[in-house]
């Protein structure tokens, strides 16, 4: 359906790294220019000094604790969120906090973030301090509840603010208007990681670890990589060097039972544990609970010190995944079903809006994300939320900020869009459903207006071929090392042609190959994930462009190198 071009990444030339030849031209693809842009060490972070009312956070704090008070975070119900909520408590906990602990609202009753009801509901437990994390930007009408309660509240979070702020007690935020920190693109878990980390600083400049253990927050990295990597932030600098260390913690063994739980399920052994395993294995765990059930279940895994307790809930993360999977699997053959109506009917427009009346409301953002990778356009995916509204999800492409689409409908349609929020690639809404016509038209126009053609929208980059020796366990390994890779600062991506030796549809859904380069060479084993059934073996008698990652594949003790397919076509024999 999508003609995608392939294009090797533009590698502006510096001084060498002394490295592996095919490694520097990876790196400088990504504008690493010297040896400290890849210097990992935690002592490089930024100092939290400069993230805007972190000062102010840490004097409530202070405060709070001093008094023995009741702390209750208030998360979200995506991995980010589900980690931020760990990491939140078990710092508190750590330092000496000994009424501290979280609610996690859920998806289907109350919505997002810090909800007049979800105060009401959190006002039960009679807490004299809310934290939000992940999550509270927007939440004014929220905050104003919790003041009319006399409950006071901290906001932590990363999203985008709107044009009121919330009256809190504290609002601790990267990319609040005037911010001189430098890294806006932190997560919810690391901007909650960056709290604990200055009020640390501050209760050991008290005295209060006079008599009292002084925790080693950077225990807690495995949960900051995790949710850093889980929430698509652009990994800057300072975003990998929380990640690089996490992943450091994890291979070394240093690892939180429910994390290490999570991780059996990937298939990397351990000292091999890359950001992808946390993208691919551990996230969508996660996330299932709160698409499926009550991100409880997934917080609880976390937050767990019994390994037997932490792989049983584990084994519950895993079996909502699977059928996380299959509602998804259905949806997405409807979804791919309409945008195929669209093409046929010529009636598909800048943005796809999609909606079908029995959607699952946990899954239309995986539905949105599989379409717009299909199609190379922005998309948002619609399900009920009851008789009258409406929930959608929005994933969007390069040269596109989905949150700045909804706010400029939002700006020119005042009545159409009931909330909504996000940042530049991801974003949420709810609204009507007898809007929904109207607001399909605004969001085509919006995008019209909005989105910066520079005729990349049909582009995958590569980072060129590979040698046939280079398609080898120990470059794989390399490259798993030299991470941690993610958003801006991408994975590793190789594309060659190959002769197809043999094929075949293996779990129903993905297609396994044997290919050698055509230039001749060792076969090697490669696999295309949720393939899409286009081509048969004798389509590709004269070969195949193969756009890939390098992998390892571990079977029965056996290890060999693998290719993971990213987007195949079809070579024509020359006439």
């Amino acid at each position: 359906m999508r003609q995608l071009t392939v294009r090797q990444r533009p590698v502006d030339p510096f001084g060498g790294l002394g490295l592996h030849p095919k490694l520097e031209q990876i790196y400088a693809a990504r504008q690493v220019r010297s040896k400290d842009d890849i210097d990992y060490r935690l002592d490089g972070m930024l100092s939290p000094r400069d993230l805007p009312g972190i000062d102010t956070a840490v004097d409530v704090l202070v405060r709070k604790l001093s008094q023995n008070a009741r702390i209750l975070f208030i998360g979200d119900f995506d991995a980010d969120g589900a980690t931020s909520s760990a990491l939140g408590t078990l710092a508190l906990r750590s330092m000496g906090a000994a009424q501290v602990d979280y609610l996690v609202p859920n998806r289907f009753d109350h919505g997002y973030g810090l909800s007049s009801d979800i105060v009401r509901i959190a006002a039960q437990k009679q807490p004299d301090l809310l934290v939000t994390v992940d999550n509270g930007i927007a939440n004014v009408a929220g905050v104003d509840t919790a003041n009319s309660l006399g409950i006071s509240v901290i906001i932590t979070d990363h999203h985008l603010p709107g044009d009121r702020l919330p009256d809190a007690d504290a609002i601790v935020n990267p990319n609040l208007a005037g911010s001189s920190f430098s890294s806006p693109a932190l997560a919810g878990v690391g901007v909650i990681f960056y709290l604990m980390v200055a009020l640390r600083s501050r209760l050991r400049d008290t005295g209060w670890f006079d008599n009292r253990p002084r925790p080693n927050l950077g225990d807690l990295l495995d949960l900051v990589a995790i949710g850093t990597v889980a929430d698509l932030v652009a990994l800057d600098k300072n975003n990998r060097i929380m990640v690089s260390n996490g992943l450091n913690r994890i291979n070394s063994g240093r690892v939180r039972p429910g994390v290490a739980a999570l991780l059996k399920f990937c298939n990397s052994r351990t000292g091999e544990i890359s950001s992808s395993d946390l993208g691919f294995a551990v996230a969508p765990r996660l996330n299932a609970a709160g698409r499926l059930q009550d991100m409880s279940l997934g917080i609880e895994c976390l937050l767990s010190d019994d390994p037997r307790h932490a792989a049983n809930l584990a084994q519950e993360l895993d079996q909502l995944n699977r059928r996380r999977r299959a509602i998804e699997s259905e949806m997405k053959t409807e979804a791919m079903g309409i945008v195929e109506d669209m093409h046929l009917s010529g009636t598909i427009d800048a943005g796809v809006c999609l909606y079908e009346e029995h959607w699952h409301q946990g899954i239309v953002g995986l539905i949105a994300s599989r379409i717009k990778d299909r199609t190379g356009k922005p998309v948002i995916a619609f399900a009920p939320a009851s008789e009258q509204e409406l929930k959608g999800s929005g994933r969007s492409v390069p040269g596109l900020h989905i949150r700045d689409v909804l706010n400029g409908i939002h700006t020119r349609h005042p009545d159409l869009i009931i909330r909504f929020g996000g940042h530049a690639a991801a974003a949420g809404l709810s609204l009507k459903k007898e809007n929904y016509p109207r607001f399909r038209d605004a969001f085509s126009e919006e995008i019209g207006l909005q989105l910066q053609d520079d005729g990349d929208g049909d582009v995958i980059y590569s980072d060129g071929g590979l040698r046939d020796e280079d398609i080898s366990l120990d470059f794989a390994h390399l490259l798993k090392i030299s991470g941690p890779w993610g958003q801006q600062f991408p994975e590793p991506v190789f594309d060659d042609e190959f002769e197809v030796l043999e094929s075949r549809v293996v779990g129903n859904e993905h297609l396994k190959l044997r290919v050698r380069k055509k230039a001749g060479g060792k076969a090697v084993d490669a696999i295309s994930f949720y393939h899409d059934g286009e081509f048969e073996h004798e389509g590709m008698k004269d070969g195949v462009r193969l756009v890939y990652r390098l992998d390892i594949n571990e079977y029965r003790g056996a290890r060999n190198p693998q290719l993971i397919v990213q987007h195949l076509a079809l070579l024509q024999k020359s006439p």
